[in-house]
């Protein structure tokens, strides 16, 4: 009987291994899940002098052979970037940070094969499937062990943007890989689950929301009542910007978008 109970372990351990894959290596073949969301990654590279920035899935993209030919012996600033609650988006900002001379990575949370929306786009409304918050933390811890494993990104020059719901995640993500953050579209306030900063108090931080963001309006939302600054106290590298304007976008309101290049580029260097 204990032989058996110890096979019966064995083959729990196997199975769970095999669903959430070994390293690169799944024992069923194929990818997992979270390994999908990093290999379908979409991903803007800096261009060469003369051609425009190239946009292309990972699993299609040899970035080691274009950082060779674009910065050879130079391991380059990467920024991964989490896209919101319907996805990937904002592919002029992501041009626009690559040809700073920055990789820009994008995970795709949707390349998931089971992956439900926590958010209602018709009715600007979140806070379904909230497990989905906990894919999204642990689509950000694989990608700092994808790129420390790398040759073509500096381990002292990452940073991470979140834009909604990924800017929960950038919000609330513990580790000390990236040297800065934006979070982008999130107030910080919301249910236990969600609230607050989570990052190094040592860890830069710019949070960018517009002040009537259809998202937010506190008459429909849970404990809405103020922005991510009231958070920062004792984290004298962050700055809250709440500016005047509707909608949800900040990407598409230019003075926004200067504030965080300008923010990205005292790092970066």
């Amino acid at each position: 009987m204990t032989r058996l109970v110890l096979l019966a372990g064995v083959l729990v351990a196997l199975v769970g291994c095999a669903q959430v894959g070994i390293g690169n290596v799944n024992l069923f073949g194929g990818q997992s899940d979270l390994e999908r969301t990093w290999f379908k990654a979409i991903v803007a590279l800096p261009p060469a002098p003369g051609e425009e920035v190239n946009i292309a899935t990972l699993d299609r993209a040899d970035i080691a052979h274009h950082v060779a030919r674009v910065a050879p012996g130079r391991r380059l600033p990467v920024v991964v970037y989490l896209h919101g609650c319907t996805g990937i988006g904002n592919y002029d900002f992501l041009r626009r940070l690559a040809r700073t001379g920055m990789i820009v990575i994008a995970p795709d949370s949707m390349a998931r094969k089971f992956r439900p929306l926590q958010c209602r786009p018709l009715s600007k409304t979140g806070g379904y499937n909230l497990f989905v918050y906990d894919f999204r933390l642990a689509e950000v811890s694989f990608a700092v062990h994808q790129l420390q494993r790398s040759d073509w990104a500096d381990p002292d020059r990452l940073f991470l943007i979140g834009a909604s719901e990924g800017a929960v995640a950038a919000a609330l993500y513990r580790g000390d890989a990236f040297r800065a953050r934006i979070i982008a579209q999130w107030t910080c306030h919301g249910a236990p689950l969600v609230r607050g900063i989570g990052a190094p108090p040592e860890t830069p931080i710019l949070a960018v929301v517009k002040a009537n963001d259809p998202w937010y309006d506190p008459t429909r939302t849970v404990a809405q009542r103020g922005d991510c600054g009231v958070f920062m106290q004792g984290r004298p590298g962050a700055r809250s910007i709440v500016t005047a304007g509707n909608g949800h976008d900040v990407f598409t309101d230019p003075v926004l978008v200067q504030e965080m290049m300008s923010f990205l580029d005292r790092f970066r260097r």
